[in-house]
C-alpha cells in the first residue's frame, strides 16, 4: 500500500470525505481566509507555507498539515507551486 492510500484509509477512519488532489500555482498566495471544515492535506509534490496564529511552517512531499474548521490561515506556494490530497470533514453546528 502506497502513502496515498494509507493517508487515504487514515481520513475515512477519522470520519473525513473522501480526499481529492489540489493543485496550485508557482509561487501563488491565497491571503488570511478561513473554510467551513477542518482539513488535512498530504504535499503529493512541490511546497506550500501556511502561516496561523501560533505557527508560520513549510510543508514539503511526504509532509502533512492539518487545519481546524474555521481555522485563520494565509497559504503560499512554492517555486513549483503545490499539489496535495486533501481530506475535508464539515464542521459541527
Amino acid at each position: 500500500m502506497d502513502s496515498t492510500e494509507t493517508f487515504a484509509r487514515a481520513l475515512a477512519r477519522d470520519g473525513f470525505e473522501p480526499p481529492v488532489t489540489v493543485t496550485r500555482e508557482a509561487h501563488g498566495k491565497l491571503d488570511d481566509h478561513t473554510h467551513p471544515f477542518e482539513a488535512k492535506a498530504l504535499i503529493l509534490a512541490g511546497e506550500i507555507r501556511i502561516v496561523t496564529e501560533g505557527s508560520d511552517r513549510v510543508y514539503g512531499v511526504g509532509d502533512v498539515f492539518h487545519l481546524q474548521a474555521h481555522e485563520p490561515h494565509s497559504e503560499f506556494y512554492g517555486p513549483a507551486g503545490v499539489n496535495y490530497l486533501v481530506g475535508r470533514k464539515p464542521a459541527l453546528p
